[in-house]
């Protein structure tokens, strides 16, 4: 069934002179990124409230899908919501005339098969499930029947903004109600659960509450917005496969067996933590590849959490185009899985670094038209706060078909991960930058990076070494000389190339890219706008201790002479 909700939305200005309340709903053109409403209730003592819930509803509302996927949904909603109360405090602060706009805000998120609500204020969020009427929010305001208008939260009021998040499970049947303090001042929770049942349209009991408010008395403006939960989407791969965690391992499988529809036609790794099949498809006829965990990690909770997040990060980064990544299937299986697995399309074809064992000699032309397609791929990932933190000639996979695939996520970082993979100090010892062998504030991963691993393996790619030497894992990084320029090793590495490699694993960060865009810029314009010579690394940033060796090499040498003369020359 298809994510399908019913919206109603009524808003009357009642017994005061101009209307405050304002609330509005937006769906995604995505069925899996659902749809957010909001209300607010702006405070009227500074003559500003109406500008004030107008422009914090359509901000959260216009701005929520614009957001990576990659963000946990109460993430989103504290950023964008945090956003827009530094602005209007700001702006309170500045104006001359004492007048300020406050605001409430209560906004629902609904998402696959849950909802979220963020909170601050008095407006409210219900939930009618089973005729049960349920207040999915806690009023922000002075528990005294005088104060009961004096707000101890509103969006403008300061700085910063402590936001109440709330989520729960979403049902078919389920109506879910955003109202103003004008609407449930006035009427009894019994009275808004009679309301919000009838068996009417969406717009029509939301109108209905609206004048039941009014006839009760309300002096206060009366807003109600009204969702009717007809259909649900199907589950978010990440929710499907955080509840199949409690699945057992896939067994050990041979060529010719069957695991839920698939038959396995190959094994193709067995890394001792996952394995890798290649498979057909019983329905498509298709082939694919399906990674498992090994037997011996069957039961390692974190193993679990990281191949589930791996999964998710590769259907959230290639949902609109795959390009450049391999795009994670939703499984055949009719019912619920037998084991836990994630399905990948298949693609034959081979990774860099086994052509660079066989010596494959690459073209300039070839290596250039590679390295751009990967550094596409990296800034889509780096713009969805995704990083990738393996990047190297093993990761690199061109297909038959001619395209060049950023592989393997599983140590991706992108704000959703397990703290196992969080906590990991993940990479390649070759191809991590120098900053992460050290401390201080740019010692973990981050887009720079990865653009340097791809710089150094682009520097491999070109010269077949690695620019400052193989690091095993048990060494630490030197990084006591610059790299000799490709085109001394290579003749026919071109001027420009030589900058653009020597830009990107530049010992001092920097010197280096900082975006992905700025090193793809560099790569397409080639010796057309060439980039500058890199200048040399002083020696004593390359060695900070050189110049102690060097004045202990004057001192001993200036002892030994003192020794000399001394012992043996006349007095």
């Amino acid at each position: 069934m298809s994510f399908q909700v019913d919206i109603g939305r009524a808003s009357e200005r009642g017994q005061r002179e101009k209307n405050e309340d304002f609330a509005a709903a937006l769906a995604a053109d995505e069925a899996s990124r659902g749809l957010i409403c909001a209300i607010a209730d702006g405070v009227s003592a500074g003559g500003h409230g109406r500008a004030a819930a107008q422009t914090a509803v359509i901000s959260l509302v216009n701005d929520f899908h614009a957001v990576p996927a990659t963000w946990e949904t109460t993430v989103a909603l504290d950023r964008l919501i945090g956003a827009h109360n530094a602005w209007l405090a700001d702006h309170n602060r500045r104006r001359s005339d004492d007048a300020s706009g406050l605001t409430t805000l209560t906004a629902l998120v609904l998402q696959g098969q849950t909802w979220t609500v963020a909170h601050v204020g008095d407006t409210r969020a219900w939930l009618l499930r089973d005729s049960e009427l349920v207040c999915l929010t806690q009023d922000h305001a002075l528990d005294h029947p005088d104060l009961r208008s004096q707000l101890t939260r509103a969006l403008g009021l300061e700085d910063t903004v402590r936001v109440d998040f709330h989520q729960g499970a979403l049902q078919v049947g389920d109506r879910l109600l955003l109202s103003s303090d004008g609407v449930h001042g006035v009427l009894k929770t019994r009275k808004l659960a009679q309301l919000l049942g009838e068996a009417q349209p969406a717009q029509a009991v939301a109108e209905l509450i609206t004048q039941a408010a009014l006839q009760a008395g309300s002096k206060d403006n009366v807003t109600a917005l009204v969702l009717q939960v007809q259909g649900l989407a199907s589950q978010r791969l990440d929710d499907a496969l955080i509840s199949g965690r409690q699945l057992p391992a896939a067994p050990r499988l041979k060529v010719a067996d069957q695991l839920d529809g698939y038959t396995i036609t190959a094994l193709i790794a067995d890394t001792g933590v996952h394995r890798l099949y290649q498979a057909r498809d019983a329905a498509t006829r298709e082939l694919v590849a399906i990674k498992t965990l090994h037997e011996s990690r069957a039961g390692d909770a974190e193993e679990r959490a990281m191949l589930a997040h791996e999964a998710w990060l590769g259907q959230v980064v290639s949902e609109r185009d795959a390009q450049g990544f391999v795009r994670v299937r939703t499984p055949t299986a009719p019912n619920t899985p037998s084991a836990f697995y994630v399905v990948f399309d298949w693609h034959a074809g081979t990774t860099l670094e086994h052509l660079l064992a066989e010596q494959h000699r690459f073209g300039i032309d070839e290596v250039q038209q590679g390295v751009i397609a990967i550094t596409r791929a990296l800034g889509r990932l780096h713009r969805q706060r995704v990083i990738h933190r393996d990047v190297k000639p093993g990761n690199l996979h061109l297909g038959d078909d001619g395209q060049w695939r950023l592989l393997d996520l599983g140590a991706a970082v992108s704000g959703n991960e397990p703290a196992a993979v969080r906590s990991l100090h993940a990479g390649t010892p070759s191809y991590m930058n120098p900053e992460q062998w050290g401390e201080g504030e740019h010692a973990s991963a981050d887009a720079m990076s990865d653009l340097y691993a791809l710089g150094a393996t682009l520097y491999r790619w070109l010269t077949g070494r690695l620019p400052y030497g193989e690091i095993e894992p048990y060494q630490t990084g030197r990084f006591r000389r610059d790299p000799v320029a490709p085109s001394r090793i290579r003749p026919d590495v071109p001027i420009w190339l030589d900058h653009v490699v020597l830009k990107a694993v530049a010992r001092d960060r920097r010197q280096r890219f900082e975006t992905a865009e700025e090193l793809l810029l560099a790569l397409e314009r080639g010796a057309s706008r060439p980039l500058a010579a890199p200048h040399a690394t002083p020696l004593v940033h390359r060695d900070p201790a050189a110049l102690w060796k060097i004045a202990l090499a004057v001192s001993l040498g200036f002892n030994a002479l003192l020794v000399v003369w001394l012992l043996f020359l006349p007095r």
